[in-house]
């Protein structure tokens, strides 16, 4: 993720007023399902553990595939939907929660049986007519409606279904998946993804992976869109505005669908044409591309104020300059591909997104990762890049600030210089392709870099991601 290009790097810019925490504390959110009606026998847990976001996920199943099929009208900003969930419980259940925020749910069926369903918060706590056995395959069906709209991150910005003058920007991170469909929202259970989505005529609808096909009847345009590999749910979209489409394969059999604003189509365009070569240098440096779908959407949205690095196709909310395009399609890899198994370890996805913009800098003739980060590191102790350790923000708040996302950078380049460039750039493939289409955390990352170079580097990491203030060395 990266903010508009006035801004620094990062959602929670030190220009961005910061908000108070949104969330409902742990415990307050934990005695509140607990005054609901009960299920006898053993219950799904109402969050994922992640001690950012104590409410997001749930416990007891994994999520296997989503089935969205999504009407929305732009005028009336109306959104009928109908989400067809298919997991695999990993415990008895006879309870189980999804994470949905807003919206009117109208029915609940487990495995085609009727379920009895209530809300609690952001938890829709479910309880099928029969327990779900461990290890046992099951299919949750929600029918719901309403007129969904953001929610506020703990940094203040807005996160989910934010509606645009022709349509919606749908970008999730951190939490915002749940507010246009019920979700196991974290990103330690990712999932296939079939939309099915209906606007009306003359409106596009932009969704992850593979345009499968699209039809128009009375009046009304559906598309519908596969995204194969597995997603955390915070990286789908379903983007709906007045969009210029261009369509194109790549030598590789790379299927791109771009989808532009065309108020910012002059803009968008010399920076778009750059895309697949920034793919293939990319693809050179870490590894093949881990997706068989590409592209952008670049929609006019100044509320926004950041680009999202959504599965296959990055949402900017203008049109992006050459070093946010790299940025974002960095995350294919980081982030996307090797996800998050708590959002404590996000340096793994922006520290290494950003050091993408430093190497891709170097290579094509402009300053090189050094220079950027002796420029950094002469910044004084007090400014706000030394406030905390990349690899401990401290709370949701701070996750898309500077440190994360810079200082996350610079300890790439003191691990590059520690190494060597050839076993540096071993690391970053090896991270790549050993975690694909999986997860990663820092640990893992540590053990491979010692690994693979011979060295300790524990010391390093310590210094550059896991302490607060400024080296005393560079």
């Amino acid at each position: 993720m990266t903010s508009r290009p006035q801004q620094v790097t990062g959602r929670g810019s030190v220009l961005r007023r910061e908000a108070v925490v949104a969330a409902v504390p742990a415990a307050v959110a934990a005695l509140l399902v607990a005054a609901g009606p009960a299920a006898a026998g053993p219950v799904g847990a109402s969050g994922a553990g992640d001690p950012y976001f104590p409410l997001a996920g749930n416990g007891g199943y994994d999520v296997a595939h989503y089935g969205l099929t999504l009407d929305y009208d732009p005028g009336s900003r109306h959104l009928d939907g109908t989400a067809v969930v298919t997991a695999r419980a990993t415990e008895r259940l006879t309870r189980f929660d999804l994470d949905l925020s807003g919206l009117k749910v109208t029915g609940v069926t487990v495995d085609h049986v009727k379920a009895s369903y209530r809300r609690t918060g952001q938890e829709l706590v479910v309880t099928p007519r029969h327990s779900l056995r461990r290890k046992q395959e099951f299919q949750v069906t929600v029918t719901y409606a309403g007129t969904p709209g953001p929610v506020t991150d703990p940094d203040g910005s807005p996160d989910g279904w934010i509606p645009t003058d022709d349509g919606a920007f749908v970008a999730g991170e951190p939490q915002g998946a749940m507010t246009w469909f019920p979700a196991d929202n974290h990103p330690k259970d990712k999932a296939s993804y079939d939309f099915t989505i209906t606007v009306p005529q003359g409106t596009t609808a932009v969704a992850n992976g593979v345009l499968r096909g699209r039809s128009t009847s009375h009046g009304r345009t559906t598309f519908r869109w596969r995204q194969s590999e597995p997603m955390a749910s915070y990286l789908a979209t379903a983007t709906v505005g007045k969009f210029q489409v261009q369509q194109y394969t790549t030598a590789d059999g790379l299927k791109v669908y771009n989808a532009v604003d065309p108020r910012e189509a002059t803009a968008a365009a010399p920076v778009l044409k750059k895309l697949p070569s920034v793919l293939a240098w990319e693809s050179g440096v870490f590894g093949p591309y881990p997706f068989r779908a590409a592209g952008a959407v670049v929609d006019r949205a100044p509320q926004v104020g950041y680009a999202l690095e959504t599965q296959t196709r990055p949402l900017y909310d203008s049109a992006p300059d050459l070093s946010t395009l790299v940025h974002e399609s960095a995350h294919q890899w980081f982030g996307d591909s090797v996800a998050l198994t708590t959002w404590k370890d996000i340096w793994l996805n922006e520290g290494f997104a950003t050091y993408a913009e430093w190497l891709y800098t170097e290579q094509h003739g402009g300053r090189t990762a050094q220079q950027a980060f002796d420029a950094l590191y002469a910044k004084p102790a007090g400014n706000g890049l030394w406030a905390f350790p990349p690899a401990d923000p401290g709370s949701g708040a701070h996750i898309f600030e500077t440190p994360v996302y810079s200082r996350g950078a610079m300890a790439l380049q003191k691990l590059r210089t520690a190494v060597g460039d050839r076993t540096f750039l071993r690391i970053l493939r090896a991270w790549a392709t050993e975690h694909r289409a999986g997860h990663g955390t820092t640990a893992d990352f540590v053990r491979l870099s010692e690994r693979l170079s011979g060295k300790n580097l524990h010391p390093l990491f310590h210094t550059w991601i896991g302490t607060a203030g400024k080296p005393s060395s560079p």
